[in-house]
């Protein structure tokens, strides 16, 4: 306390040395400039911050320790400064100073006007930030991946992305202090957003709104681009029109980065401030990590949808496929006992039975073409895959449409130049797209507009939320879209589209098999098929097929009948364990003289192929309920007697069970089957 006395009671005489050993020994840098903005005296602090010799700083303009790209403003400042000079404290402002060597350093500047012997110099305290700036921006950096990690743990976690989307508003307006935030979500339709979360109320963004995607609005300019944006400040933006609710509620500054699923761009995260913010790397790399999280989360939902459809879409499959083969068997006794009925010689003269018939066949023929609906939604029908020209294949197919669709719908082909041929079944193509085209008729009662497009392509087929159909083709593959201009489909409808039996049309009008005709086609043609819908709107079906690669081959045994070869006399071995598709089966070979002994299992058959070696072919149902397959038989059988000929028969007509085992000679013969198309499977196994 003495001490301290001492010197405040000191001479005037010694304060001098005093402020000079002050200013000498000051930690901050000191410079000291006229009016004019010349140097009058600097300390040695000051000396090693901007990296002069003390001796050089005196005489130089302040003007040499500003960068080049801030001197017009800090020009006008500083003279505005000399009109009205006024104490300014430490932290005010944060400035770059331009060092001797050329480099820049963050500092912060306190200004103190001083008066006396009739001149005014001003003393400028400057203090290096750059490693507080430096710690500031790791406390920053850490806190950004902390809120990511917490949101990472909430997608883990969640299988629903609505939880995120609940979280993430939140947590981005506080970890970024800002007013408002959105996710925008494409449509389906991609022609607008939907509101999916978001804080702060915005007039017209309200969640669930819907605002459009064109490039002029700040979202689908962000889509257009699909790269992060910055907005400096909203009135002075003349990229896209800023919507006058933004201006009214004073909003400033704002950010937004693109969603995006495997490069498709899905929508949009939006952050707006009322404040001018400086949004830099670290903010922008934050955002864009949290909507890398938000894509994936909505990427896994939609494929964990899409497979669980799928799975759904496969048992109904099996279980259609299994009723279609038991319905063929009961087709197949009602056709040939039909069948040998019309051609009793009692009814030979009989009008009206022979008419009772007629009506009973065609009937069993209709119910033949509804199983062979059923086998193509579990992708089992027989398929002749050649190469096919879409482009001709939908010119024709629009020609046809012209002449038969109300004139009300215009139509249109538009398929890319050289366009290469699709391994398909042109018959089935031909009718999945009719199909469709009659779907997308029905959804423009009152006219519209119905285009058939074709282009290649060989990155994966894009994901469409809800549509995604079978997994995309893993090569090159054709995209051939049926768009229309109709009602559309609810999301709810689109879901069920592919389902047998299910139908939107009134009773009567549809048996809800198209589309489930149409999946089952494109799968088992090694396809994809998607759907792009939305109510009000119009629907847009893609089916990806793929291109050809090689000569198709196709499998022998279709319903074709080659007229018959001289059968009399050949001796055979059936194997069928429904006795009255036995029984019709050995009433069409007994009377093409055949002799033919029947069993009803496949162990039966083996004992008498081991102990009888003059059967000419064996004949024999693919599956013979428990014991052995009729595959396993004929595989038992080819090793016995080699060069005995195989005719197989199936209601599965292809892809039955053991097909894989299969040897190239043997032959197929779908149910229900004619005699005449009995008669030649049997003349095409004999003679190969």
């Amino acid at each position: 306390m003495g001490e301290a006395s001492d010197a405040a009671s000191a001479p005037s005489g010694d304060a001098p040395a005093i402020f000079r050993a002050l200013f000498a020994n000051y930690p901050d840098a000191l410079i000291v400039a006229d009016a004019r903005g010349t140097i009058v005296l600097a300390n040695p602090a000051a000396a090693r911050l901007l990296r002069y010799r003390a001796d050089a700083l005196v005489g130089l303009h302040v003007e040499a320790l500003v960068p080049d790209a801030i001197r017009p403003r800090h020009a006008t400042y500083r003279e505005a400064y000399a009109r009205d000079p006024r104490p300014r404290p430490m932290g005010a402002q944060r400035l770059a100073a331009r060092r001797g060597d050329g480099t820049e350093v963050e500092v912060e500047i306190a200004l103190s006007p001083l008066h006396g012997e009739g001149r005014t110099l001003v003393v400028a305290a400057i203090r290096d930030i750059s490693e507080y700036m430096r710690i500031q921006q790791a406390v920053r950096r850490s806190r950004y991946s902390e809120f990511v990690a917490q949101l990472g743990r909430a997608a883990v976690d969640a299988r629903d992305p609505q939880v995120l989307f609940e979280r993430l508003p939140a947590l981005v307006a506080d970890a970024l202090h800002v007013d408002v935030v959105r996710v925008f979500l494409l449509e389906p339709n991609r022609l607008e957003f939907r509101v999916a979360a978001g804080v702060g109320a915005v007039p017209g963004e309200a969640v669930g709104a819907r605002v459009p995607n064109r490039p002029e609005t700040p979202a689908g300019f962000v889509i257009q681009h699909g790269q992060p944006v910055i907005v400096e400040n909203y009135a002075t933006e003349r990229r896209f029109a800023v919507p006058q609710a933004y201006l009214d509620l004073g909003l400033t500054s704002a950010m937004a980065v693109p969603l995006s699923d495997r490069g498709r761009p899905i929508g949009a995260l939006s952050v707006r401030s009322r404040q001018a913010k400086h949004f830099g790397p670290d903010e922008q790399r934050f955002l864009e990590s949290l909507a890398n999280l938000l894509a994936a989360s909505v990427q896994r939902a939609d494929t964990e949808e899409a497979l669980n459809h799928a799975q759904r879409l496969e048992s109904v499959g099996q279980l259609t496929g299994g009723i279609a083969h038991d319905f063929n068997n009961l087709l197949t006794v009602i056709q040939g006992n039909l069948q040998m009925l019309q051609e009793l010689p009692r009814l030979a003269g009989d009008e009206q039975g022979q008419q009772l018939v007629s009506a009973a066949a065609r009937a069993a023929r209709r119910g033949a073409e509804l199983t062979g609906k059923l086998l193509a939604f579990s992708r089992r029908q027989v398929l002749q895959p050649s190469p096919v020209d879409i482009g001709q294949l939908c010119h024709s197919l629009a020609d046809m449409l012209r002449r038969t669709l109300d004139q009300r719908i215009v139509i249109g082909v538009e398929t890319a130049e050289r366009c290469p041929p699709v391994l398909a079944d042109i018959g089935q193509l031909e009718s999945a797209l009719l199909n469709i085209a009659i779907n997308a008729r029905d959804a423009m009662p009152d006219g519209g507009t119905l285009r058939f497009t074709a282009r290649a392509g060989t990155e994966p087929a894009p994901a469409v939320r809800g549509g995604l159909r079978g997994g995309p083709p893993a090569e090159a593959y054709v995209a051939i879209a049926v768009s229309d201009s109709g009602s559309g489909m609810s999301d709810e409808v689109r879901e069920r589209a592919f389902e047998p039996f299910f139908t939107t049309k009134p009773s009567g009008r549809g048996t809800g098999l198209g589309l489930s005709t149409v999946y089952g086609f494109v799968k088992q043609s090694n396809g994809a098929i998607t759907i792009d819908s939305a109510l009000g709107i119009g629907t847009t079906v893609t089916l990806y097929l793929p291109i050809v690669r090689q000569p198709a081959v196709g499998r022998a045994g279709d319903d074709a009948a080659d007229g018959g070869a001289a059968l009399a006399g050949l001796r055979m071995l059936m194997v069928e364990d429904e006795p009255s598709v036995a029984a019709v089966a050995q009433g069409f070979l007994e009377r093409a003289r055949c002799r033919v002994t029947g069993v009803a299992n496949g162990e039966q058959a083996l004992r008498l192929l081991e102990s009888d070696a003059g059967f000419d072919l064996l004949l024999s149902d693919v599956g013979l309920g428990a014991g052995i397959s009729g595959t396993a038989l004929a595989q038992a059988a080819q090793r016995l007697r080699p060069a005995m000929p195989v005719l197989l028969m199936s209601g599965y007509a292809t892809d039955w069970p053991g097909a894989s085992a299969a040897a190239p000679s043997w032959q197929l013969l779908r149910k229900p089957f004619t005699r005449e198309q009995l008669l030649a499977a049997i003349a095409r196994a004999t003679a190969r």
